[in-house]
């Protein structure tokens, strides 16, 4: 039997089937367009640069109004859609409407453990008090903002504030000092370790060998073997890119950014690092991607490497075959998840940071689809270096039978918080007692975290256990990025659990289930008198099991050492 076919009539529609005489969306007012011409000028109208295009307009409305973005959007030949995607996903832009007010000036205090710790949730609150009938100032929370050995502190507008206080916010809005200080230049390098690569010195299997020696790690947190990753990226097709990760959003870390702009050699070591590994790899273009809070340090590296294009020039004169990389700095947004590397990758294309399903991974498919290879700072920096010492000595530093040297953030109940560069295989109470001063005044040791908000809580009874790649796994613990966070006698394990978590909550990109929900549950669970240990561990081995990249694996690790170190704190 033949079924009953019903003839559906099309909808009245008025117009229907006649073009459109208008673009879908919001239309653009002149007045829109040619104030967005205006504040991006001199930047490429390229989807990739759309972050960057976003940054300009911020900067100079204090804001992201609609009509804006549908004009940028026509410039960038985007839909309005994706321009606002990408523009609501990052902490650091707001969109508002087009009449509504904006402060000329936001103040970012930071409430992550090593700030809350030294009263930054106080500090918050006694500021938007003390702000209350001023518009033209806003006070609002932030998430770690790489200045932990100065708790607390805060942002004034583009002004990092160690040590903040009430009256040092009102002294820089009283005196106009909202914008990025210019730290002092490091002395120029010759690129003497290039050059030998160049002249002929040096071979590319050379550099590799020695790296090989040196074992030398990615110190952005995951340790991978640098010489592999080399070697890897090396062996794929043409063109090969790079991506220099200093997005150190992690808790407690803020190497990175000492090491660049305050520690002997500094940012033009590590650029140097950049040109040998973009020489040996074959690397055609390079992408440096800063985290935002890092104003001081964007405008050193701005001045950088506009000197390194100069000295550049010269070694092409000297070496006409050698093509150097193209080199372009990229601004973060305020998105801890964009220190993954595939995330990263994904901001510098111009998108969300969302980190991408593996594999492939990065060394196979990274920045516009081709072999890339990404690196921490830190790790580059030490290129020059055992080239210049030869990686035997690198490799032959170090405690304990573990190899090289570390550099551990440390901050917290300790009297001289910083960055200190330790033998790989020190133990806490080392790095406490011979490097920070010891316990703070009146303070002992009861709890630490040896690799920042992931890597999990100790007690003050493993303080004896040589710190590097893979020596704490025993304990669900891990170095990571060496951010070391000290707590005293009366601070509890339980309430830097439930801070780290509402990190994790807030930093959750969203893009998968287990970690967007499962954070979100645990810090309702955490916030309970008397926590549901069951439901906590389900939860945690489910984030473990499904989540798409290491924040929601890891999240669960501070929850995971409470119930197994501090089970007492559970039920206070």
């Amino acid at each position: 039997m033949n079924p009953t076919v019903i003839p559906i009539r099309p909808l009245d529609i008025p117009n229907r089937g006649r073009p459109r005489h208008t673009p879908k969306g919001r239309q653009v007012e002149p007045a829109a367009r040619e104030r967005v011409a205006a504040l991006c000028a001199g930047l490429d109208p390229r989807a990739d640069l759309l972050i960057e295009h976003l940054h300009r307009l911020q900067d100079a409305e204090g804001g992201l109004r609609h009509g804006h973005l549908a004009a940028l959007a026509e410039r960038l030949r985007l839909s309005q859609v994706e321009v606002f995607e990408v523009a609501s996903f990052y902490h650091h832009f707001e969109i508002v409407d087009d009449a509504a007010p904006l402060p000329a000036t936001v103040v970012r205090v930071c409430t992550s453990l090593s700030c809350a710790m030294a009263g930054g949730e106080a500090l918050l609150a006694n500021l938007q008090t003390a702000l209350a009938g001023d518009a033209s100032v806003r006070a609002q929370a932030a998430p770690c903002i790489g200045q932990c050995h100065v708790a607390p502190a805060a942002c004034v507008g583009q002004r990092q504030l160690p040590r903040a206080s009430v009256a040092a916010v009102h002294d820089l809005l009283a005196h106009g000092e909202t914008g990025p200080r210019a730290l002092p230049m490091p002395e120029r390098s010759d690129l003497p370790q290039l050059r030998r690569l160049l002249s002929g010195a040096l071979s590319a299997d050379n550099v590799l060998a020695e790296l090989k020696a040196s074992n030398l790690r990615g110190l952005g947190g995951a340790g991978f073997p640098a010489w592999r990753k080399w070697e890897t990226v090396r062996a794929q097709p043409g063109p090969r890119h790079m991506v220099v990760n200093i997005d150190e959003g992690e808790v407690g870390t803020f190497k990175d950014g000492q090491l660049l702009s305050r520690e002997q050699g500094g940012a033009p070591q590590m650029l140097e690092g950049l040109l040998i590994a973009a020489q040996v790899v074959g690397v055609e273009r390079v992408w440096i991607y800063l985290r935002d809070e890092y104003h001081d340090l964007r405008g050193l590296l701005t001045r950088e490497l506009a000197a390194l294009q100069a000295t550049l020039r010269a070694l092409t004169v000297r070496h006409p075959d050698y093509v150097p990389p193209r080199i372009e700095l990229r601004r973060g947004a305020g998105a801890y998840i964009c220190g993954e590397e595939s995330a990263l990758i994904e901001s510098v294309e111009g998108k969300r940071g969302l980190p991408r399903l593996k594999p492939p991974i990065v060394a196979f498919n990274g920045v516009f689809g081709r072999p890339t290879l990404a690196h921490n700072p830190e790790t580059l920096w030490w290129v020059p270096t055992l080239l210049d010492k030869g990686g035997a000595w690198l490799a032959g530093q170090g405690r304990r039978g573990r190899s090289g040297l570390r550099r551990f953030s440390v901050s917290g109940r300790v009297k001289k918080p910083g960055v200190y560069l330790a033998p790989a295989g020190t133990t806490l109470r080392e790095l406490v007692d011979d490097f920070a001063g010891g316990m703070a005044e009146g303070q002992t040791l009861h709890a630490w975290l040896p690799g920042g908000a992931s890597g999990g809580i100790l007690p003050a009874s493993l303080a004896d256990v040589p710190l590097d790649f893979d020596t704490l796994a025993e304990y669900g613990a891990f170095v990571g990025s060496m951010a070391v966070v000290v707590l005293g006698q009366h601070d509890s394990a339980r309430g830097a659990a439930l801070n780290l978590m509402q990190f994790f909550e807030h930093e959750s990109c969203g893009q998968c289930t287990p970690c967007r929900a499962g954070t979100t549950k645990a810090v309702q669970l955490m916030q309970a008198p008397v926590w549901n240990v069951p439901l906590l561990g389900e939860l945690s081995q489910v984030m473990r099991d499904a989540s798409i990249c290491g924040l929601g694996q890891a999240a669960p690790n501070p929850v995971d050492s409470v119930l197994r170190f501090f089970p007492h704190e559970v039920s206070a």
